[in-house]
Protein backbone atom coordinates (compact mmCIF):
# COMPACT_ATOMS: atom_id res chain seq x y z
CA UNK A 1 0.00 0.00 0.00
CA UNK A 2 2.35 2.75 1.25
CA UNK A 3 6.09 2.36 0.68
CA UNK A 4 7.10 3.35 4.20
CA UNK A 5 5.61 4.30 7.55
CA UNK A 6 6.33 8.00 7.10
CA UNK A 7 4.05 8.09 4.05
CA UNK A 8 0.91 8.15 6.22
CA UNK A 9 -0.29 9.25 9.64
CA UNK A 10 -2.57 7.59 12.16
CA UNK A 11 -4.66 9.66 14.58
CA UNK A 12 -6.37 7.90 17.47
CA UNK A 13 -9.50 9.21 19.19
CA UNK A 14 -8.37 8.95 22.82
CA UNK A 15 -10.75 9.31 25.75
CA UNK A 16 -8.17 9.21 28.55
CA UNK A 17 -4.49 9.54 29.35
CA UNK A 18 -4.27 5.73 29.35
CA UNK A 19 -5.61 5.77 25.79
CA UNK A 20 -2.91 8.29 24.85
CA UNK A 21 -0.30 5.93 26.26
CA UNK A 22 -1.83 3.01 24.36
CA UNK A 23 -1.85 5.01 21.12
CA UNK A 24 1.81 5.87 21.57
CA UNK A 25 2.71 2.24 22.29
CA UNK A 26 0.83 1.14 19.17
CA UNK A 27 2.77 3.53 16.96
CA UNK A 28 0.14 6.21 16.32
CA UNK A 29 1.32 9.67 15.31
CA UNK A 30 -1.29 11.74 17.07
CA UNK A 31 -4.35 11.59 19.29
CA UNK A 32 -7.56 13.56 19.30
CA UNK A 33 -8.17 13.87 23.03
CA UNK A 34 -11.82 13.98 24.02
CA UNK A 35 -14.38 13.04 26.64
CA UNK A 36 -17.96 11.93 26.03
CA UNK A 37 -17.27 9.44 23.26
CA UNK A 38 -20.88 8.14 23.20
CA UNK A 39 -21.90 11.71 22.34
CA UNK A 40 -19.32 11.96 19.57
CA UNK A 41 -16.66 13.65 21.71
CA UNK A 42 -16.72 16.61 24.09
CA UNK A 43 -14.06 18.76 25.72
CA UNK A 44 -11.99 16.73 28.21
CA UNK A 45 -11.15 17.88 31.72
CA UNK A 46 -8.29 20.21 32.52
CA UNK A 47 -6.46 17.44 34.37
CA UNK A 48 -6.81 15.04 31.46
CA UNK A 49 -5.52 17.65 29.01
CA UNK A 50 -2.50 18.56 31.14
CA UNK A 51 -1.52 14.94 31.82
CA UNK A 52 -1.99 13.94 28.19
CA UNK A 53 0.14 16.83 26.98
CA UNK A 54 2.88 15.71 29.35
CA UNK A 55 3.15 12.37 27.51
CA UNK A 56 6.21 12.42 25.29
CA UNK A 57 6.50 10.87 21.86
CA UNK A 58 3.02 11.58 20.48
CA UNK A 59 1.16 14.68 19.35
CA UNK A 60 -1.97 15.71 21.26
CA UNK A 61 -4.82 17.60 19.61
CA UNK A 62 -7.71 18.48 21.92
CA UNK A 63 -11.36 18.68 20.95
CA UNK A 64 -13.38 21.73 21.94
CA UNK A 65 -17.06 20.84 22.09
CA UNK A 66 -19.16 21.95 25.07
CA UNK A 67 -21.91 19.34 24.70
CA UNK A 68 -23.29 16.58 22.53
CA UNK A 69 -26.09 17.09 20.05
CA UNK A 70 -25.92 19.53 17.17
CA UNK A 71 -23.17 22.00 16.28
CA UNK A 72 -25.25 25.18 16.46
CA UNK A 73 -23.90 27.13 19.42
CA UNK A 74 -25.32 30.14 21.24
CA UNK A 75 -23.37 33.08 22.62
CA UNK A 76 -22.84 31.47 26.03
CA UNK A 77 -21.45 28.27 24.50
CA UNK A 78 -19.18 30.24 22.19
CA UNK A 79 -17.62 32.12 25.11
CA UNK A 80 -17.04 28.78 26.83
CA UNK A 81 -15.38 27.34 23.74
CA UNK A 82 -13.06 30.31 23.27
CA UNK A 83 -11.99 30.07 26.90
CA UNK A 84 -11.32 26.35 26.48
CA UNK A 85 -9.23 27.03 23.37
CA UNK A 86 -7.17 29.55 25.32
CA UNK A 87 -6.55 26.98 28.04
CA UNK A 88 -5.63 24.29 25.51
CA UNK A 89 -3.24 26.63 23.73
CA UNK A 90 -1.45 27.24 27.03
CA UNK A 91 -1.41 23.55 28.00
CA UNK A 92 1.26 22.41 25.58
CA UNK A 93 -1.13 20.73 23.13
CA UNK A 94 -0.16 20.52 19.47
CA UNK A 95 -3.55 21.39 18.01
CA UNK A 96 -7.21 22.25 18.52
CA UNK A 97 -10.19 20.35 17.09
CA UNK A 98 -13.53 22.12 16.69
CA UNK A 99 -16.52 22.54 14.41
CA UNK A 100 -19.54 24.80 14.22
CA UNK A 101 -22.53 25.28 11.91
CA UNK A 102 -25.26 27.80 11.27
CA UNK A 103 -28.91 26.79 11.40
CA UNK A 104 -29.01 26.50 7.59
CA UNK A 105 -26.27 23.85 7.57
CA UNK A 106 -23.47 26.17 6.47
CA UNK A 107 -20.17 26.65 8.31
CA UNK A 108 -20.34 29.33 11.01
CA UNK A 109 -17.46 31.15 9.38
CA UNK A 110 -17.37 34.13 11.73
CA UNK A 111 -17.07 31.96 14.83
CA UNK A 112 -14.61 29.59 13.15
CA UNK A 113 -12.32 32.54 12.44
CA UNK A 114 -12.55 33.58 16.09
CA UNK A 115 -11.57 30.07 17.17
CA UNK A 116 -8.65 29.94 14.75
CA UNK A 117 -7.43 33.33 15.99
CA UNK A 118 -7.70 32.20 19.62
CA UNK A 119 -5.88 28.94 18.87
CA UNK A 120 -2.97 30.54 16.99
CA UNK A 121 -0.26 29.46 16.53
CA UNK A 122 -1.76 25.99 17.01
CA UNK A 123 -3.29 24.40 13.89
CA UNK A 124 -7.03 23.74 13.82
CA UNK A 125 -8.79 20.57 12.70
CA UNK A 126 -12.45 20.87 11.71
CA UNK A 127 -14.23 17.80 13.04
CA UNK A 128 -17.25 15.83 11.82
CA UNK A 129 -19.63 18.76 12.17
CA UNK A 130 -18.66 18.89 8.50
CA UNK A 131 -20.69 15.74 7.92
CA UNK A 132 -23.84 17.66 8.92
CA UNK A 133 -23.27 20.59 6.56
CA UNK A 134 -25.60 21.17 3.62
CA UNK A 135 -23.04 21.71 0.83
CA UNK A 136 -19.77 19.86 1.47
CA UNK A 137 -17.80 21.28 -1.44
CA UNK A 138 -18.75 24.85 -0.56
CA UNK A 139 -17.94 24.09 3.08
CA UNK A 140 -14.48 22.85 2.07
CA UNK A 141 -13.87 26.16 0.29
CA UNK A 142 -14.86 28.08 3.45
CA UNK A 143 -12.50 25.97 5.56
CA UNK A 144 -9.70 26.65 3.07
CA UNK A 145 -10.35 30.40 3.22
CA UNK A 146 -10.35 30.37 7.02
CA UNK A 147 -7.02 28.57 7.28
CA UNK A 148 -8.12 25.22 8.71
CA UNK A 149 -5.28 22.71 8.55
CA UNK A 150 -7.18 19.43 8.63
CA UNK A 151 -10.68 18.10 8.02
CA UNK A 152 -12.05 15.00 9.75
CA UNK A 153 -14.93 13.47 7.81
CA UNK A 154 -16.81 10.27 7.10
CA UNK A 155 -17.89 11.65 3.75
CA UNK A 156 -21.33 12.53 5.14
CA UNK A 157 -22.16 8.85 5.55
CA UNK A 158 -22.40 6.63 8.61
CA UNK A 159 -18.80 5.49 8.17
CA UNK A 160 -15.78 6.46 6.10
CA UNK A 161 -15.89 3.46 3.79
CA UNK A 162 -19.47 4.26 2.75
CA UNK A 163 -18.48 7.90 2.33
CA UNK A 164 -15.32 7.13 0.35
CA UNK A 165 -16.56 8.68 -2.90
CA UNK A 166 -17.15 12.10 -1.33
CA UNK A 167 -13.92 11.86 0.65
CA UNK A 168 -12.06 11.21 -2.61
CA UNK A 169 -13.66 14.32 -4.15
CA UNK A 170 -12.64 16.36 -1.12
CA UNK A 171 -9.06 15.06 -1.29
CA UNK A 172 -8.86 15.98 -4.97
CA UNK A 173 -10.41 19.43 -4.48
CA UNK A 174 -8.39 20.37 -1.42
CA UNK A 175 -5.69 22.97 -1.91
CA UNK A 176 -4.16 23.22 1.56
CA UNK A 177 -6.34 21.13 3.88
CA UNK A 178 -5.46 17.57 4.85
CA UNK A 179 -8.63 15.50 4.42
CA UNK A 180 -8.66 12.72 7.02
CA UNK A 181 -11.22 9.87 6.85
CA UNK A 182 -12.70 8.89 10.20
CA UNK A 183 -15.55 6.83 11.67
CA UNK A 184 -15.57 3.06 11.35
CA UNK A 185 -11.92 2.93 10.26
CA UNK A 186 -10.23 -0.32 11.30
CA UNK A 187 -7.46 -2.69 10.29
CA UNK A 188 -10.02 -4.55 8.17
CA UNK A 189 -10.88 -1.59 5.92
CA UNK A 190 -8.19 1.06 6.29
CA UNK A 191 -6.21 -0.05 3.23
CA UNK A 192 -9.37 -0.04 1.10
CA UNK A 193 -10.30 3.43 2.39
CA UNK A 194 -6.81 4.65 1.52
CA UNK A 195 -7.09 3.18 -1.96
CA UNK A 196 -10.56 4.59 -2.62
CA UNK A 197 -9.91 8.09 -1.25
CA UNK A 198 -6.25 8.89 -1.80
CA UNK A 199 -6.04 10.04 1.82
CA UNK A 200 -2.77 9.82 3.74
CA UNK A 201 -4.04 10.51 7.26
CA UNK A 202 -6.58 8.30 9.05
CA UNK A 203 -8.61 8.67 12.24
CA UNK A 204 -9.69 5.67 14.32
CA UNK A 205 -10.48 4.77 17.90
CA UNK A 206 -9.31 1.18 18.09
CA UNK A 207 -11.37 0.85 21.27
CA UNK A 208 -11.48 -2.33 23.30
CA UNK A 209 -13.53 -3.18 26.37
CA UNK A 210 -11.60 -3.15 29.64
CA UNK A 211 -13.37 -4.99 32.42
CA UNK A 212 -13.65 -3.33 35.84
CA UNK A 213 -11.36 -4.52 38.64
CA UNK A 214 -14.15 -4.02 41.19
CA UNK A 215 -14.66 -7.04 43.43
CA UNK A 216 -17.90 -5.85 45.00
CA UNK A 217 -20.61 -5.31 42.41
CA UNK A 218 -23.92 -3.92 43.54
CA UNK A 219 -26.69 -6.11 42.13
CA UNK A 220 -28.85 -3.10 41.27
CA UNK A 221 -26.25 -1.93 38.74
CA UNK A 222 -24.85 -5.23 37.52
CA UNK A 223 -26.96 -5.04 34.36
CA UNK A 224 -27.11 -1.50 32.98
CA UNK A 225 -29.18 -0.44 29.99
CA UNK A 226 -27.14 -1.54 26.94
CA UNK A 227 -27.13 1.87 25.25
CA UNK A 228 -26.18 3.62 28.47
CA UNK A 229 -23.06 3.53 30.58
CA UNK A 230 -21.77 0.17 31.74
CA UNK A 231 -20.85 0.64 35.38
CA UNK A 232 -18.44 -2.28 35.36
CA UNK A 233 -16.47 -1.71 32.18
CA UNK A 234 -15.05 1.18 30.22
CA UNK A 235 -13.65 1.82 26.77
CA UNK A 236 -9.96 2.41 26.13
CA UNK A 237 -7.80 2.53 23.02
CA UNK A 238 -6.51 -0.95 22.25
CA UNK A 239 -2.83 -1.27 21.35
CA UNK A 240 -3.27 -4.27 19.09
CA UNK A 241 -6.23 -2.76 17.23
CA UNK A 242 -4.25 0.39 16.45
CA UNK A 243 -1.08 -1.55 15.65
CA UNK A 244 -3.03 -3.75 13.23
CA UNK A 245 -4.39 -0.67 11.44
CA UNK A 246 -0.88 0.71 11.02
CA UNK A 247 0.34 -2.65 9.69
CA UNK A 248 -2.55 -2.87 7.24
CA UNK A 249 -1.22 0.18 5.37
CA UNK A 250 2.26 -1.25 4.88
Amino acid sequence: MFAKRTDFKIEVCANSVNSVLAAREAGADRVELCAGMPEGGTTPSYGCIMEACAVEGIQVNVIVRPRGGDFLYDAVEKKEMLRDIRMIRESGAQGVVCGMLRADGSIDEEFLRQCIQEAAPLPVTFHRAFDRCADPMKALSVLEDCGVMRLLTSGQRSDALQGADLIARLVQASQNIIVMPGCGVSSQNIALIAQKTGAVEFHLSGRVRRESRMVFRHPEFEREEPVRIDGYAHQISGVEKIRSAVAALL
